[in-house]
């Protein structure tokens, strides 16, 4: 009977144990599995530094009609006016609204509480034969009724001018920025973009991808920002950690155009949207592909920041920013 039993339990413990083998491999090779996110310089999120402007949305273009999406990894701290190097005397474009969209008028407080109050008991008081001051009584009722609400609508339309008038009165409308030079700051100065700057960007982003590719790290000092040197080694070291290397090649420039170039404290900005095509492959430290294809190439669209001194310099890569 004993060993009956025991014969029994046998498969059952057999497949515990398988499981928990099973379970206990899973979670070892976990940390070598492909990385979920996109691999390529950026890993897909929006980062970097754009002055002032780093938590705006940048003006849309033909290239990103529907704008960036916030940024999300940044050293520059936001003040709580909303500016990080002063108040703006443009009201700021929440993230995927258009620049030229106005702020809707708020009605004053006073408009909307004590307003909405006498409102209510006013016709409270009317219908139910009260009134404001206690109605009327006899044949003269229906004629009271009439002086008490042409009193009453009288009281509400000098308070609404009084009050509501006044906070528009106090909203202007923010006028639209030109295209292609947009921003929050008034006292930014415009800055001119010529061709010589479009193909350095051009050249820029296929030299950063090369550099990425062979992680190369000296070579991207001299093509970003500090911030997004670190961005990078970080994202580079996290794959190595995983036993996983990114490659893109063959990068073609597709398509761009400016969204906004400005200068403040020194500093020339310009952000611009491009399109690009590649082949991005992860493969392993053995070489073998573990995500993407080798032989289909992806489309990528962007928003790229790009800094040099406004005395004279070199560009150089300050934020990524994904599209909507």
């Amino acid at each position: 009977m004993d060993r009956a039993m025991t014969n029994r339990h046998q498969p059952v413990q057999k497949t515990r144990r398988f499981t928990i083998l099973l379970l206990g491999t899973a979670l070892a090779v976990s940390p070598l599995l492909p990385p979920g996110a996109d691999a390529r310089p950026g890993s897909g999120y929006s980062m970097g530094s754009r002055g002032s402007r780093t938590y705006s949305a940048p003006a849309p273009t033909q290239t990103a009609p529907y704008g960036a999406s916030p940024m999300q990894r940044s050293i520059t701290q936001p003040s709580s006016g909303g500016s990080v190097n002063g108040p703006s005397s443009y009201p700021r474009s929440p993230y995927g609204a258009p620049y030229s969209a106005p702020y809707a008028a708020r009605p004053h407080p006073f408009a909307s509480g004590f307003l909405g109050g006498m409102l209510g008991a006013g016709l409270f008081g009317v219908l139910f034969g009260h009134g404001i001051a206690g109605g009327l009584t006899g044949g003269g009722s229906f004629f009271g009724l009439l002086i008490q609400l042409l009193l009453l609508g009288l009281l509400i339309g000098w308070l609404v001018r009084r009050f509501s008038g006044g906070a528009r009165q106090g909203t202007p409308i923010a006028a639209s920025p030109v295209y292609g030079q947009g921003g929050p700051s008034a006292a930014a100065a415009q800055v001119t973009i010529t061709p010589d700057d479009y193909r350095a960007f051009q050249r820029l982003l296929l030299d950063i991808q090369a550099a990425w590719s062979q992680q190369n790290l000296p070579a991207l000092q001299h093509m970003a920002t500090p911030e997004m040197v670190g961005y990078f080694n970080a994202q580079l070291s996290d794959l190595a950690s995983r036993g996983a290397r990114n490659v893109v090649s063959d990068v073609r420039f597709e398509h761009g155009d400016l969204s906004e170039a400005w200068s403040e404290n020194g500093f020339d900005y310009a952000t611009v949207a491009m399109r690009y095509s590649m082949v991005d492959i992860t493969t392993d430290m053995t070489g073998r592909v573990i995500d993407g294809s080798s032989t289909e190439r992806v489309t990528i669209t962007e928003l790229w920041t790009f800094m040099r001194p406004s005395r004279g310099g070199a560009w150089l890569l300050s934020a990524i920013q994904q599209t909507r």
